[in-house]
């Protein structure tokens, strides 16, 4: 595995290798790599001849008062990670090499992001949008692949490769879970032990969402005993309960298409989203 800084040197590798008829498969992650994003570099390995990772905690994704200071970067451990997984290239950017002074261009949608994660983090899928965009134009990959925990970011994404004329296949993988239920995430390191248990709560309301839209039951039905048992969690606050059509995040007046039951609930300090696909 070679280890790369600067965006120019990547792209040339990366142009030499498609001369000789290689396909490259790419998996953006902001590190502290767990088995989800394991999951997707399996993925990619299978699926293509060169694998490409980048690890880089983008500043202009995170609000004001967010976590971007403290996020975790356990970078020698990533190192291994990718490693050990048989990772081709790691991308390692900087602030510097991605952000020049005189930075000024963002891509925006103008549609998913201002619902669900998007209302109270109202720039985040603006740093999301253009980084990926970023990302793309310097690995050139022929698929990218994204984890479906992160469902509202995998929908913006597939919009804007859609939009923007991309040439690159998206590739959703499913949701990587602890033995307890709970949804792998870098920020999960925050949870107390005793928050993780009580976090469980969150994955055990979606499976009964699950179980009472197979058996018809109403939209609001649903969304209150998800809401009464996220409640439930000690020191809890709901962000949102959403149950949105799965291909667009559309709003639904009725159940006869598949959905997606989205939730975003702090636990503690923690801010934790999870969701379930539902399908008829």
């Amino acid at each position: 595995m070679k280890v790369i800084n600067k965006p120019e040197e990547l792209q040339k590798i990366i142009e030499e290798l498609k001369k000789e008829g290689k396909n490259v498969g790419f998996v953006p992650t902001m590190g502290a790599l767990h088995l989800g994003h394991v999951s997707l570099i399996k993925k990619s390995v299978l699926q293509n001849d060169i694998t490409v990772v980048s690890v880089y905690v983008n500043p202009i994704q995170f609000g004001p008062n967010e976590d971007y200071e403290k996020y975790p970067r356990p970078i020698e451990k990533d190192i291994k990670v990718c490693q050990d997984n048989k990772v081709d290239f790691l991308f390692l950017p900087t602030n510097e090499t991605l952000y020049n002074k005189n930075f000024s261009t963002y891509i925006y949608n103008n549609n998913v992001s201002k619902i669900m994660c998007g209302i109270t983090r109202p720039t985040h899928f603006q740093g999301v949008c253009t980084i990926v965009a970023k990302l793309f134009n310097i690995v050139m990959p022929q698929r990218a692949y994204f984890g479906l925990k992160d469902y509202q970011q995998y929908i913006i994404i597939k919009q804007m490769v859609e939009d923007l004329n991309f040439n690159i296949e998206i590739v959703g993988c499913p949701i990587v879970r602890e033995e307890s239920g709970i949804a792998m995430s870098s920020r999960n390191t925050y949870l107390s032990k005793e928050e993780k248990v009580q976090a469980t709560g969150i994955y055990k309301s979606l499976c009964l969402a699950k179980q009472l839209f197979c058996e018809g039951k109403e939209i609001e039905d649903i969304k209150q005993v998800v809401e009464e048992n996220s409640l439930k969690i000690p020191n809890s606050k709901i962000d949102y309960i959403e149950i949105r059509n799965s291909k667009n995040l559309q709003e639904v007046t009725d159940l006869d298409k598949n959905i997606v039951i989205a939730v975003a609930v702090k636990v503690g300090n923690v801010r934790l989203i999870d969701n379930m696909v539902c399908e008829k």
